[in-house]
């Protein structure tokens, strides 16, 4: 039965079968012969899998996110990191980090962080002379904070999948998130040096509170859900309605830049990218349910406490997996599958599940922009035209420093649980 269940997706992803029918297959065939229990039991899990209140608040970000990225507030975003480091050394790759960084903690989409970030300072960084590796390479790497920074739709699905408090995981991905993100602005400062690129215009409070002023509501919206969800106003799925109110308001009525027309197509795009999450989240449902009923998980965490390997090891091991795993399997298909599956292994050996989270979640974010397949990589492809080749030469160093920022995050677990007693 297991080499039916594991070995059948395997083989239909290698044929090119998408994640959601290669999970609804392998359950579906492993139910039929190996299981004595009603088909109709499969319905069942595939429906229940969906009827999660938590889960609403994917399309809303998703809608928010996507709103934002079509009027001009992303723009507002980027000219404000800018007034802030654009004076140093390689400030115009800062401003794109810190753009990204922002914009995450706005959408909680690293795809819609990369169409939106990407688009503003490509051209600008070509013209001061940014080599192309580099530039294509930091635009497809920072968009991973994302993932990181709340609200994140990949925290929301590790919470969904493990049974955990998504406050809690909003709360214990900020610190990470901000480590991430130094890490990658000290690499972009040494290259910059290396380079010889010349810093941009001296540092002026004048101009700071300018762009403050500019975009003071796109910086509110961060402001305003977070702060909503650790004062206990409202739970995560709502505040992903007030993310959809607040940018509707703030781009369709006081910047005026998304007209009527607009709005239907960020509507139909936040509708596609929402079902292509929700039908992996119903298949993968079944296939947990299979696990489960059969005792999968119980059995591995069992043979992982008789091996007796010390913690540092194990996460060792399972950090190696998930990098190899993220470079082939998108982030919401790679946590719905593999969070419970790991989870009890890792509460076993004393891991605490939140910090296992932001673990699996960074190390997935990676996995984002990891040569083959990593989705950040085909989105700043097709959205810059860059060559494949000279885009992953590009994206090497940033995966090589952000492994960095996981030894700090996976080995200093207080990174991640300090703000929990706090915030959650």
């Amino acid at each position: 039965m297991t080499w039916v269940l594991f070995g059948l997706p395997v083989l239909l992803l290698g044929f090119g079968f998408p994640v959601f029918l290669a999970l609804l297959v392998g359950a579906a065939v492993t139910v039929a012969l190996f299981m004595n229990v009603p088909g109709a039991a499969v319905h069942q899990a595939l429906f229940g899998a969906m009827d999660r209140y938590a889960l609403l608040a994917i399309p809303f970000f998703l809608f928010a996110g996507e709103l934002m990225a079509r009027g001009s507030m992303s723009q507002r975003l980027v000219d404000w990191a800018m007034s802030l480091v654009g004076h140093l050394r390689g400030g115009l790759g800062q401003a794109a980090l810190g753009g990204a960084t922002f914009f995450g903690a706005i959408s909680g989409s690293s795809v819609a962080t990369v169409a939106a970030i990407g688009r503003l300072v490509h051209d600008p960084m070509h013209a001061q002379g940014y080599d192309p590796r580099f530039a294509a390479g930091l635009i497809a790497a920072s968009a991973a904070v994302a993932q990181l920074i709340p609200p994140s739709i990949a925290l929301i699905l590790y919470g969904i999948a493990g049974e955990q408090s998504i406050t809690r995981l909003f709360a214990a991905g900020i610190l990470p998130g901000l480590v991430m993100a130094a890490i990658m602005g000290a690499y972009v400062y040494v290259t910059a040096r290396r380079y010889g690129l010349a810093a941009g215009a001296p540092y002026s409070s004048r101009r700071v509170l300018q762009t403050t002023r500019k975009s003071a509501l796109a910086l509110g919206m961060p402001i305003i859900v977070l702060g909503g969800i650790y004062m206990g106003v409202f739970s995560p799925t709502e505040a992903a309605g007030v993310a959809c109110v607040y940018a509707l308001l703030v781009s369709g009525l006081i910047y005026r830049d998304v007209k009527l027309p607009a709005l239907w197509d960020v509507a139909v795009r936040s509708m596609f990218l929402t079902a292509q999450i929700l039908i992996i989240v119903a298949a993968a449902g079944v296939f947990t349910w299979v696990l489960t009923v059969n005792g999968i998980p119980r059995a591995l965490a069992a043979t992982v406490a008789g091996l007796d390997v010390p913690a540092w090891q194990l996460l060792i091991a399972i950090n190696v997996f998930l990098l190899l795993i993220g470079a082939f399997l998108d982030t919401p298909s790679a946590i719905l599958l593999l969070t419970p599956l790991l989870l009890p292994v890792v509460q076993q050996a004393g891991v605490d599940p939140i910090h296992f989270g932001i673990i699996m979640t960074l190390n997935l974010s990676i996995g984002l922009f990891t040569p083959p397949f990593g989705l950040n990589l085909f989105m700043t492809q097709a959205l810059l035209r860059t060559p494949l080749g000279t885009l992953y030469r590009g994206v090497m160093p940033f995966v090589a420093v952000c492994i960095i920022a996981l030894a700090i995050v996976t080995f200093v677990p207080a990174l991640s649980l300090i703000l929990v007693p706090f915030l959650g």
